[in-house]
């Protein structure tokens, strides 16, 4: 049976235009659960939120206790309302939050901009031990900086192979690279938009840039069809997850992280002290007299 990454992962063959964003592949249907699909993604989600948990304990313990220097980065990528808070919320929300590093990226500072894209990247990485999620990332460079002509095309082309050489350095370096496009149509987000102008506490999470970006919506998907085409590869492959459905979208980036996690191999470390010695020292001790 097709794994939920394995039918995600895409290659230089890509195109957004051959993937519905409100499908929802690997997820088994009615006949096999006996429930509706979309109740049992959701009971599901909290399953593996309870391994999702036990393999970032793992992971922590390792570099706590073991030194060891691994750690699992998760870029999330989508248009404006593609879920990406949401999708932290679900997915990394199940997990300690002592294990997490979440970083948001928003346009680049003065400061930031005096220097290298990659600069302010490299500053925000996880940690050893840690799961780290990035809200945007390098791959805004060749996105909006793309469509808003923000740099040259020589600029933005130059950075695909920046970005990969980049991203080969933090696998020899033991990271686990998982990155997941979050895939939703132009009517979703329409829908979504409305309803930031209508719930009144969402009010704040609305931004007039986003109706202006919708007018290039097709450039920048030629823009993610280039990033994701050019840029996944065996140490850092893309995913494309349909996400007009939140339930579903949850459910596989959960599925997709899981096994990121599994294929690792991780394991508790074991004691460097006597065990004995320690269970007889604590049995012999007794609490100490309460003065007269």
């Amino acid at each position: 049976m097709t794994s939920v990454p394995e039918l995600l992962r895409v290659g230089p063959a890509v195109d957004l235009k051959d993937i519905d964003p409100s499908s929802t592949p690997g997820l088994p249907g009615r006949r096999v659960t006996g429930k509706d699909p979309k109740g049992w993604a959701r009971e599901q989600l909290g399953s593996l939120g309870v391994e999702l948990a036990r393999q970032q304990e793992m992971l922590f313990a390792a570099a706590k206790a073991a030194g060891d220097r691994r750690r699992l980065l998760l870029v999330l990528q989508a248009m404006d309302c593609g879920g990406k808070d949401g999708t932290i919320k679900k997915v990394a929300g199940a997990m300690n939050p002592l294990g997490l590093h979440i970083v948001g990226f928003g346009p680049p500072t003065e400061e930031e901009l005096k220097h290298d894209f990659l600069w302010r990247i490299r500053r925000a990485l996880p940690p050893a031990g840690l799961v780290g999620v990035f809200n945007r990332s390098h791959y805004e460079d060749v996105l909006v900086a793309r469509v808003a002509s923000l740099v040259p095309e020589r600029v933005w082309r130059s950075r695909y192979w920046q970005i990969n050489g980049f991203e080969r350095e933090l696998a020899n370096e033991g990271f686990t690279l998982v990155k997941v496009m979050l895939h939703i149509s132009y009517s979703e987000q329409r829908e979504r938009l409305l309803e930031r102008l209508t719930d009144p506490t969402k009010h704040w999470k609305y931004n007039p840039a986003d109706v202006d970006a919708r007018s290039r919506w097709t450039d920048y998907q030629a823009a993610y069809n280039d990033a994701l085409s050019r840029c996944s590869t065996d140490h850092a492959p893309w995913y494309v997850v349909p996400a007009d459905r939140k339930w579903y979208r949850d459910w596989a980036v959960a599925n997709i992280v899981l096994e990121a996690l599994k294929d690792m191999r991780l394991s508790y470390p074991e004691a460097d002290f006597d065990l004995d010695a320690e269970r007889r020292r604590l049995e012999a001790d007794r609490a100490p007299a309460m003065a007269s």
